[in-house]
């Protein structure tokens, strides 16, 4: 095995020190790193990470992988351990004598004890289990749920967490990693998941994208529609329709300083009647999460200010 201070070497080198180039390649028949330019040998003995059997295709690559479960940051040992189930079978899919089961029933409890070696990885425990449910609670693709667990995790390696509670870290971490991965959920769908009033989660969001500069790009109502297009049950038709209206609407700035929401929401509605699909303010606003007096004021703004023959 290399030393640390030759992986760090290795890592380091990032230019041929002969010649300059960047052009570098990894010769793990020869165990050396070589410069393609100049051929200039910049390092040697260098660890194969790769697997130490061959595979001549599919079906012999998937009989000698040993890999197990891939790493993930949803779970604070990362997924790295093991975890004896409840089946009360071996490895060879046998019943285990009754005899033997209290035995097993003691190497479950020690090896959960194991598992969380002080009150901090209890915490981190506790915390990425919470933001789990949260995820499943909103149906949120695996993507967002590590991001997530990556910005909680950041949060608690900088000791943010002292003097504010967990769940309303997690919620602000998922909040946040929702804007960052595209696929944005509002703060009132955050605080009723979550059971928190929506000052405490845009309060804790505040404090983490400030301490941890996170870079994140306010949402536009185009975020919005695919979501509330689908939960309305319409038409690619009235899609296209209202991304028409939210992009004219954007050009003559009637977007600036209105909730993306309530604009998104009035023009799904306006895209509904004029595609012959329409749905009543109320169920649009019941999906947006906005009321119905929100859909009536923007609603009139953009049929004015675009022109738009609305026949009620």
């Amino acid at each position: 095995m290399a030393s640390k201070k030759e992986k760090q070497k290795i890592e380091e080198t990032i230019k041929c020190p002969e010649c300059g180039s960047t052009y570098l390649s990894k010769d793990y028949s020869r165990a050396e790193l070589v410069c393609k330019d100049c051929g200039l040998v910049i390092d040697e003995d260098i660890i194969d990470h790769g697997p130490e059997w061959r595979a001549f295709d599919s079906d012999q690559r998937e009989k000698r992988a040993r890999t197990g479960a891939p790493m993930t940051y949803t779970i604070h040992d990362k997924g790295l351990s093991t975890m004896i189930g409840w089946t009360n079978r071996d490895a060879y899919g046998k019943y285990i004598p009754t005899r033997n089961r209290a035995q097993l029933y003691r190497l479950r409890k020690w090896q959960r004890r194991i598992r969380i070696s002080d009150a901090t990885e209890k915490n981190l425990a506790f915390a990425l289990s919470n933001l789990d449910r949260l995820s499943s609670g909103m149906g949120l693709p695996r993507t967002v749920r590590e991001t997530a667990a990556m910005i909680y995790r950041k949060a608690a390696l900088k000791n943010l967490i002292r003097g504010r509670s967990m769940e309303g870290v997690a919620a602000a971490a998922l909040y946040a990693a929702c804007r960052q991965c595209n696929v944005p959920r509002t703060l009132d769908e955050i605080s009723s998941i979550a059971r928190m009033s929506r000052k405490d989660v845009g309060r804790n969001y505040r404090y983490i994208a400030r301490k941890l500069e996170l870079k994140l790009m306010p949402t536009t109502p185009r975020d919005y529609i695919s979501r509330f297009i689908s939960e309305l049950k319409l038409s690619s038709d009235v899609q296209a329709k209202t991304l028409d209206i939210i992009r004219e609407a954007t050009n003559k700035e009637l977007t600036s300083g209105r909730g993306p929401t309530g604009i998104a929401a009035a023009s799904i509605y306006i895209a509904s009647v004029l595609c012959g699909e329409r749905r009543t303010q109320r169920e649009v606003a019941d999906v947006a999460g906005v009321t119905e007096v929100t859909i009536r004021n923007r609603y009139k703004e953009l049929s004015d200010k675009l022109d738009i023959d609305v026949a009620l």
